[in-house]
């Protein structure tokens, strides 16, 4: 049961970069291919890899804190960080966008399933 808990959480953090970065490039009128959002994605699934081994999110991954924000702070930092150095842009108005969604998908369904935790 704990590993399927740990795949999901993780599947689920893959799943909202994919989401984030497929939304984006529709938004922008570019090509929603899967080679397209591999090419948007991979700078920031490299953050999601490296949130996830900062804040150990294997050992509580549905937790908001500390998984949930260390996860999404990782996730646009070393996206951004990736992104500046492969030629990708990296405008403060995506910055301040790019935060905004990614927060509230990689910590957002971290809180609905803990409100359904709740409930049950």
């Amino acid at each position: 049961m704990r590993s399927r808990q740990v795949v999901t959480a993780l599947v689920a953090d893959v799943a909202c970069v994919l989401v984030f970065c497929a939304a984006g490039r529709r938004s922008h009128a570019e090509g929603v291919t899967i080679a397209g959002v591999a090419q948007t994605a991979w700078p920031f699934l490299a953050g999601t890899g490296v949130g996830w081994l900062a804040s150990r999110g294997w050992r509580r991954p549905t937790a908001i804190t500390p998984t949930g924000v260390v996860v999404w702070l990782c996730t646009v930092a070393v996206g951004m960080l990736l992104r500046r150095a492969s030629s990708g842009g990296v405008a403060v108005n995506f910055i301040i966008v790019a935060s905004v969604v990614t927060a509230l998908l990689l910590v957002g369904w971290r809180g609905a399933a803990a409100l359904g935790r709740r409930r049950v």
